[in-house]
């Protein structure tokens, strides 16, 4: 926060004691991240929410407003140009992270470069080095939400089911392969993300319907009852029809 103070009192060319309450409210909003605090000072100064008080001879404010403002909508277009900038292999490892959330664990991502046989992780860093993403304690976090949001937002639907799918079934398969069932249910959350209209092989049908109840018998172990209902409705979605009659 005092970082921040200081850029914005830089930047209003007053005192950080006068700007504290400001900067501390864009601090909030923008949860610290620079890429955000000037794009959201240029909005507030378009709006009029933030301007030069000929009276004052200083810059002005209106904090109750600014306080119930979101942050601007052209921020997504601001992000999504900010992201196209950055390399292919860049944008595509983001693409990635954006599918698991907000944040993974390093031994998540490991684990996926391995599924996937593609390098990640240095591209992450690389977004890092952007602002982009942070690194806290073991994961690889987006530094706001909006950017986590900008990301997943920049693939149509039909390829982020794609995805998910994808990242399902490698996980899924290196889960066997290595006789380790720690990524069980992120593979399984991946492949019901996916949806059973993703589906052309009917085989993986049943095989994502006998993931699905691994899922749940795993979670019913653990006493977590509606997690293993919940794993239970999505196995039996993956079902064709006939496979009843």
């Amino acid at each position: 926060e005092h970082t921040i103070n200081t850029m914005v009192s830089e930047t209003l060319r007053l005192l950080p004691r006068l700007t504290r309450s400001l900067s501390s409210l864009i601090c909030h909003k923008t949860k610290g991240n620079p890429l955000f605090v000037s794009h959201l000072m240029l909005s507030l100064s378009k709006e009029g929410l933030l301007r030069p008080s000929l009276s004052r001879r200083r810059w002005e404010w209106e904090m109750e407003k600014i306080e119930d403002r979101e942050l601007p909508d052209d921020v997504a277009m601001f992000l999504n140009n900010s992201i196209m900038e950055l390399p292919d292999g860049v944008q595509s490892s983001l693409c990635i992270l954006s599918c698991f959330g907000a944040s993974a664990d390093v031994s998540l991502i490991e684990t996926l470069e391995r599924a996937l046989h593609q390098n990640i992780r240095d591209d992450l860093d690389v977004a890092v080095m952007k602002g982009l993403l942070d690194i806290i304690g073991n994961q690889y976090r987006f530094s706001h939400d909006r950017i986590q949001e900008a990301t997943y937002n920049m693939m149509e639907d039909g390829t982020r089911r794609l995805f998910h799918f994808t990242y399902g079934l490698s996980l899924a398969s290196l889960s066997i392969e290595e006789g380790c069932d720690g990524s069980l249910f992120i593979a399984v959350n991946q492949l019901n993300l996916g949806g059973p209209a993703i589906v052309q092989d009917p085989s993986q049908s049943f095989t994502v319907a006998g993931m699905n109840l691994r899922a749940g018998k795993k979670a019913l172990g653990m006493s977590d009852f509606k997690t293993a209902l919940s794993y239970m409705n999505h196995g039996i979605s993956f079902l064709r029809e006939h496979h009843w009659g």
